[in-house]
């Protein structure tokens, strides 16, 4: 599992358009621009049979403008905030630690019913839940994980590497039907609840500008040194302090692909596993998409390009 890199989006839940479900309209930032549904949605191929075969098919289907692009959908790591509220668990853009009417989204449960919704129609697909976890409500996650239907998919804490082991292969997750891995910020719940704490399995870079300043990675303050790889698994970020539709494009096209580069340096000459952005389909070429291309490439066969890992490609392969 730690041998692939996985698109990931920064706050999944705070999309463009989305309806008030307090009847308070919301004053707050949104990151994406569809459905969580949508994002998860298999790229082009109907059964995705290998994570290879996924990933070849991302620049197979890029159509190239001058002008921002919508490419395939493909994500399979979520960045979810989630909060006690209305006597639930709600998924917010607040501050804080406290969700408002202004700044709430909607009930966690109804976005983790499309998740599971997704697992049970892709038996072959994984994804990743990484939560900025304002929840203090006893076991509150845990009762919406079991009312959403996805625990039967749930990856167990006791199954995960220590020490910077190799994860399970992604086919015995597959077999096994543990295809839902999910990490919190509050490190209470890897005992409360046996829901992993992110900082003891990955690292992870800064966020907000300080994570796009060019040439520059160092880790978040909750995190490990990047380079420290007890951490089998790393996290990079690649998203502004305030979000902006308008310079998404430029920033996916021109300095993501760099950063990924930087990091890689700074982890410890490790590629990142988790690549997290806003907007993520927004881009003046391939965007998050090929850089998370150039990253499988990489990983699985050291060539810049994922197409020339395939035997018989006639992709040159470009280290």
């Amino acid at each position: 599992f730690n041998k692939y890199a996985y698109l990931t989006t920064h706050n999944s839940f705070a999309i463009v358009g989305e309806p008030s479900h307090t009847g308070i309209p919301r004053i707050t930032f949104d990151n994406q621009e569809d459905t969580v549904t949508d994002q998860l949605k298999v790229a082009s191929v109907s059964s995705d049979k290998t994570l290879l075969l996924f990933y070849m098919s991302y620049l197979m289907n890029i159509t190239s403008h001058r002008n921002c692009i919508a490419l395939q959908n493909g994500v399979r790591a979520l960045m979810l905030d989630t909060y006690d509220f209305k006597g639930s668990v709600w998924l917010c853009h607040s501050s804080g630690g406290k969700c408002n009417d202004f700044t709430a989204f909607e009930p966690a449960l109804d976005t983790f019913k499309e998740i599971e919704a997704f697992l049970s129609a892709n038996p072959s697909e994984i994804v990743t839940l990484i939560l900025e976890d304002y929840v203090h409500a006893p076991n509150g996650l845990t009762n919406v994980f079991k009312a959403s239907g996805l625990q039967k998919y749930w990856f167990p804490v006791s199954n995960m590497p220590k020490d910077g082991q190799e994860w399970p292969l992604v086919s015995e997750m597959v077999t096994s039907n543990q295809r839902l891995l999910v990490f919190t910020s509050a490190r209470s719940k890897q005992v409360t609840e046996g829901i992993a704490y992110q900082w003891n399995f990955m690292v992870e870079n800064n966020y907000g500008d300080d994570g796009m300043d060019a040439g520059k990675c160092s880790n978040r303050a909750e995190s490990a040194p990047l380079n420290d790889k007890t951490k089998s698994l790393v996290l990079m970020n690649y998203f502004p302090s305030v979000p902006m539709k308008p310079t998404a494009c430029l920033q996916h096209s021109r300095g993501l692909t760099g950063m990924s580069n930087t990091c890689y340096g700074s982890a410890g000459n490790r590629w990142a596993n988790f690549i997290a952005v806003d907007y993520y389909k927004r881009s003046e070429g391939g965007g998050a998409f090929q850089a998370t291309d150039l990253l499988n490439g990489m990983l699985l066969c050291g060539c810049q390009d994922v197409k020339a890992c395939q035997r018989g490609s006639s992709v040159v392969c470009s280290t």
